[in-house]
């Protein structure tokens, strides 16, 4: 297998766990900002003990980088909340299906902070997928929790789309691990304040879905996938990261009962048809 087409795989598998870390959110009771903090928490322990087991140093190579970290990491801590506070107003569908539009914002932002060419292709390929989540989302008013779901997705989808670009110039100067451990061990500290203010009270199930959260769906799932951004651009990436609506829907059916409607239905085949394209455009 080619190192491209390794990092495709990487880019699924990673895909497929964020998507089901939509169903996990479900399950638990205590706020979106607490689960943010205790997802980051269970996730920077797993790979501060991979980092150590593999004798990787942890310290940066100049001060830029340490801001960029800094500032990826509070940028990690807003995706995250903004996507859980998404799926708990409305539906896993609807929080992973407007997440998934952040394409949209890399395919422009991109080329302009890499100096690279705008791509035609891209562009198309982002806008189906936008065409595609229009399709799906049904009209509401800005007065019910399903709307107020889609706007916190939109800030999930335009928050990880800067996180992506800022993971495009790290991955290429330090492993995946040692990223992800700087960006989920800033966001635990951005989060750190919610757990004095609210004062949570965990259940037994919150502690352990929380931590299948923070290590298979967000340890795992994130060195996954800014691992495969050393062969794959961040804009194919996000077009192939829409796929993790469909799966949300698909696991969401199973398990949440959580029937899709004929709408979404047909904007996740058009997200699926968009993503599988860019992968055997990449893969080429």
């Amino acid at each position: 297998m080619t190192g491209k087409s390794k990092s495709i795989l990487y880019l699924h598998l990673s895909v497929l766990l964020m998507g089901f870390a939509g169903v996990i959110i479900k399950y638990v009771s205590v706020s979106s900002a607490v689960i943010t903090f205790g997802r980051v928490f269970f996730s920077s322990i797993v790979l501060f003990c991979v980092l150590k087991a593999k004798k990787e140093r942890l310290k940066l190579n100049c001060r830029l980088d340490i801001y960029i970290a800094v500032f990826a990491g509070i940028i990690m801590a807003l995706h995250w909340f903004s996507f859980m506070h998404s799926i708990r107003l409305s539906t896993v569908a609807i929080g992973t299906i407007t997440y998934s539009t952040y394409p949209v914002f890399v395919a422009f932002i991109e080329p302009l902070i890499f100096k690279e060419k705008f791509k035609p292709s891209n562009i198309l390929l982002a806008a189906v997928m936008l065409f595609g989540l229009f399709i799906t989302i049904p009209s509401a008013s800005f007065e019910n929790s399903m709307t107020l779901g889609i706007l916190w997705g939109m800030i999930s989808s335009a928050s990880y789309a800067a996180l992506s670009l800022l993971n495009r110039y790290l991955s290429e100067k330090y492993t995946s691990q040692k990223v992800c451990f700087y960006e989920q061990s800033i966001a635990c500290i951005a989060m750190l304040p919610v757990i004095f203010i609210s004062k949570p009270v965990f259940k037994p199930t919150d502690v352990f879905l929380i931590i299948v959260l923070g290590v298979l769906c967000t340890a795992v799932a994130q060195a996954l996938f800014v691992e495969s951004l050393k062969n794959v651009k961040a804009t194919t990436a996000g077009i192939v990261s829409g796929m993790e609506s469909v799966y949300g829907i698909l696991l969401a059916l199973l398990i949440l009962r959580e029937v899709p409607g004929i709408r979404e239905i047909a904007g996740g085949i058009i997200i699926l048809s968009a993503a599988l394209a860019s992968s055997l455009k990449s893969r080429q």
